[in-house]
C-alpha cells in the first residue's frame, strides 16, 4: 500500500531525537543509541508504529527498533509515539528508514536481537513473489544471525495464505512454534497490542492468524 507523500514527515524526522538516518554507521554500537543496554526487539515493517508505541509504553526495559522503507510512513509513526509517549522523550525507541533485506549490515555479530514482530506484512500473493515475504524461509534463515539463543519471532495477519505458508517457513528454517492459532483475539491470556491493520479487521469481522516461533537455546 502506497502512503501519500507528507512533506513535513522529513523536516520533523531530521528533529526526531530517535530517529536514525545513518543506520549502518551505528552497526555496533545500539547500546549506545538507546543509551542503556537492554533486550533489543525489532519491529519490521513498523508502518505507523500504532504498535511499536504502545509496546515501547509499556514495556520500558526493552529497547524497540523500528524499520520500514518509507520515510513518510516513518513520519506518521514519529506523530504516533509523540501521543503515546506525551511531553516524555522515549528512551527505548529509535526509528530508521531501511531495507529489511540488507538488515544483517545494521548489526555486528556480537548484536544479538531478543525478539522480531512481524505484523500484516505484504502477502505477496503470487507465486513469483513469495521470496519476497518477511516470513519466507529465506528471511527467517538471515533473521537467525541477528537472534540470540532462544529468540523469538512474533507474526500476526489476515492472510491465510501467508499464515499457511509461514508455518512452513518456520519448519524448514528450524524454528519452534509455540504459538499457532487462526483466532489470536480468541485466545484467552495470550500477551497482545494491537496494530492499526489488527483494529481495522477486527471491525471488518476478520480474525487475526498468529505464529510465535523460537530459536533452540543453544542457537549460535
Amino acid at each position: 500500500m502506497r502512503i501519500r507523500r507528507k512533506t513535513w514527515a522529513r523536516p520533523e524526522l531530521s528533529a526526531c531525537p530517535y530517529y536514525i538516518s545513518n543506520p549502518e554507521q551505528r552497526r555496533g554500537h545500539w547500546t549506545e543509541v538507546f543509551g542503556e543496554k537492554r533486550p533489543l526487539h525489532l519491529d519490521l515493517g513498523c508502518g505507523k508504529c500504532v504498535f511499536l508505541a504502545e509496546a515501547a509504553h509499556v514495556q520500558r526495559d526493552v529497547n524497540f527498533l523500528g524499520i520500514d522503507i518509507s520515510l513518510d510512513i516513518l513520519g506518521v509513526a514519529r506523530r504516533n509515539i509523540a501521543e503515546t509517549f506525551g511531553r516524555e522523550e522515549p528512551d527505548n525507541v529509535a526509528l530508521c528508514a531501511y531495507n529489511i533485506e540488507r538488515l544483517e549490515q545494521l548489526f555486528a555479530p556480537e548484536e544479538k536481537v531478543e525478539r522480531i514482530y512481524i505484523n500484516f506484512c505484504n502477502p505477496w500473493p503470487t507465486a513469483r513473489h513469495h521470496k519476497r515475504r518477511l516470513t519466507h524461509t529465506r528471511q527467517l534463515l538471515h533473521y537467525k544471525h541477528l537472534l540470540a539463543p532462544g529468540g523469538e519471532i512474533w507474526f500476526k495477519t489476515d492472510n491465510d495464505d501467508l499464515y499457511l505458508a509461514t508455518r512452513r517457513y518456520f519448519a524448514e528454517a528450524g524454528f519452534t512454534v509455540f504459538l499457532d492459532t487462526k483466532d489470536l483475539h480468541g485466545e484467552p491470556g495470550v500477551e497482545n497490542i494491537l496494530t492499526e491493520h489488527e483494529v481495522r479487521f477486527t471491525e471488518q469481522g476478520i480474525a487475526t492468524k498468529a505464529l510465535r516461533a523460537r530459536l533452540p537455546e543453544e542457537h549460535a
